[in-house]
């Protein structure tokens, strides 16, 4: 199995990142993928959204078949929606693929690719009302969807939440399990002071909140 991570200038470091850490404990822990791997347009160094630079291991002509692909997000992403060849690398590696994800934003991606078609998703608060927008896409207002083998996620930190629950719905809650364990991954829900008061529209904050 081979899980590939999509990469392009601005991509928000946490979209990936939180994703990889739990597929890499997957893979080390619990029998996941043999692979992971980063894939973007041109193989080499690029400068993600707050700075960080990464190597991506292939660009698009010689990428590997992959299993899983998911796609980050950023502000960025809207740059690259008029990026021809990321739009048609996605759309292969979707047609092959077992499972679709997204991060964020990257759920445009996933649209402009034809993805998402006739499909429930979501995407960071922030977007929402332009996601709305789309043709042929059902706004869900919820941390991560899934529908089908089509998984996407809200905002940056969402995407760790989403990877552990396929990892649970791919390989079972024990696998799960031990990735929460060894990530240490246990969210206590606490909300910090007041400024999500501006975001009880969306229905998991909402709930958070206890409005719900």
């Amino acid at each position: 199995m081979t899980f590939g991570i999509l990469l392009f200038p601005g991509v928000e470091e946490l979209d990936f990142v939180g994703p990889w850490e739990m597929a890499a404990m997957w893979s080390a822990y619990a029998d996941g993928p043999k692979e992971l791997i980063t894939v973007a347009q041109t193989k080499g160094t690029l400068r993600c959204a707050k700075g960080l630079g990464v190597i991506a291991d292939y660009d698009f002509e010689d990428c590997p078949q992959l299993d899983y692909l998911l796609v980050p997000g950023g502000f960025s992403v809207f740059d690259e929606l008029g990026n021809e060849p990321l739009i048609k690398f996605v759309q292969r590696a979707a047609e092959s693929a077992k499972h679709v994800l997204s991060v964020c934003s990257g759920a445009f991606i996933l649209h402009k690719a034809g993805v998402l078609d006739g499909k429930n998703a979501t995407t960071h608060w922030k977007a929402h009302e332009q996601f709305s927008a789309l043709p042929n896409v059902n706004l869900v207002s919820e941390r991560w969807v899934r529908d089908g083998n089509t998984w996407t996620s809200a905002g940056v930190s969402a995407g760790i939440d989403m990877t552990l629950a396929f990892i649970a719905e791919i390989a079972g809650e024990d696998a799960a399990s031990i990735v929460q364990m060894n990530s240490e991954y246990y969210p206590d829900a606490k909300i910090y002071g007041k400024a999500h008061k501006d975001l009880l529209h969306v229905d998991y904050i909402k709930k958070l909140d206890g409005e719900m």
